[in-house]
C-alpha cells in the first residue's frame, strides 16, 4: 500500500508518493524529473514503484510543463536547454523544502529522471556533490554538443545566428557533465538507454560509459541497455532503477 498526493514544494506542484502510513516520516528520498513535453502525472508509475519499494518519491513539474504550462507549445519547444538548466537550479530549493518537512532520511537524497529528466539528474550530480546517488534513463551528459542536434534553441544559418546560439547556450556550459567527469565517479550512478532510441541516441550513454571506464572511474557505475528499444521506458528499466536504489540508497 502507498499514499499518493499532490504537494506544492518550493512553489512547484509535485506528485508525492510514499509507503502508506509513512508519508510524514523521514525516508530515503528520490527526486524524479519527467521528460520534455511530459508531466509528473505521465511519469507517476516511477513514483508508485519507488514508494512500493519503501522510498519517498517526488516528481516536480518542470518549467513550462504540467501545472506550470501556459499552452504555448512553440515557445516551449525552443526552450529545451533553458528548461534543463532551470530543473538543475531548482533541485536545491526542492530538497530544502523536503528537509523542512523532515521528510528526508539524513543524507539519503537522490535525483533521477528520464530523457530531459535524466540529463537533469546528471547535471545535478556534477553540480551538487552532496547528492547521494543518481539515475539517468535515456539521457546525455554532453549538453553543449547535443544542443546542436537535439531541440536547438534556434536554427543556425548565418554567423549572426551562430552568435545568438552561442550566447543562448553559454549559461549552461558550466553545468555540462562531460566537463566534470570525475564528479560523476564519486557516487553511485545508474545509466539506462534503449539501443534504438530515435530521440536521444544510445551513443550518448555509450560515450559517457566509455569515458568513465577509460579513466577507471566506473567503480560505482551501473550501465544497462536494451536492444531494439526506442525512446521509451520498459518494465525492465523501471525494475532496474528501483533495484539500483534499493541497493545503494
Amino acid at each position: 500500500m502507498i499514499e499518493l498526493t499532490t504537494e506544492t514544494l518550493a512553489g512547484i506542484e509535485c506528485l508525492h508518493a510514499a509507503p502508506a502510513g509513512s508519508q510524514q516520516q523521514p525516508l530515503p528520498t528520490v527526486l524524479f524529473w519527467h521528460g520534455f513535453t511530459s508531466s509528473k502525472e505521465v511519469y507517476a508509475y516511477f513514483a508508485v514503484a519507488l514508494a512500493q519499494a519503501g522510498f519517498r518519491a517526488v516528481i516536480p513539474d518542470s518549467a513550462m510543463h504540467g501545472a506550470r504550462y501556459d499552452g504555448d507549445s512553440v515557445t516551449r519547444m525552443a526552450h529545451f536547454w533553458q528548461i534543463l538548466k532551470s530543473n538543475i537550479d531548482e533541485v536545491p530549493a526542492l530538497e530544502a523544502a523536503l528537509r523542512a518537512h523532515n521528510w528526508v532520511d539524513n543524507q539519503r537524497f537522490a535525483v533521477a529522471g528520464a530523457s530531459q529528466g535524466g540529463m537533469t539528474a546528471l547535471g545535478a550530480m556534477a553540480r551538487y556533490p552532496h547528492l547521494h546517488s543518481i539515475a539517468c534513463l535515456m539521457g546525455s551528459g554532453y549538453f553543449m554538443q547535443l544542443s546542436h542536434r537535439l531541440f536547438p534553441p534556434l536554427e543556425v544559418k548565418t554567423p549572426e545566428q551562430q552568435q545568438v546560439f552561442a550566447a543562448t547556450m553559454a549559461p549552461l556550459a558550466e553545468y555540462d557533465p562531460c566537463q566534470q567527469l570525475e564528479k560523476l565517479s564519486q557516487r553511485p550512478l545508474f545509466l539506462w538507454h534503449g539501443e534504438a532510441d530515435e530521440v536521444v541516441p544510445f551513443v550518448e550513454t555509450q560515450r559517457l560509459d566509455q569515458a568513465l571506464r577509460e579513466r577507471q572511474w566506473d567503480a560505482q557505475l551501473t550501465s544497462l541497455s536494451e536492444p531494439h528499444i526506442g525512446h521509451k521506458i520498459t518494465p525492465a528499466a523501471l525494475t532496474a532503477l528501483v533495484s539500483f536504489f534499493k541497493h545503494h540508497l
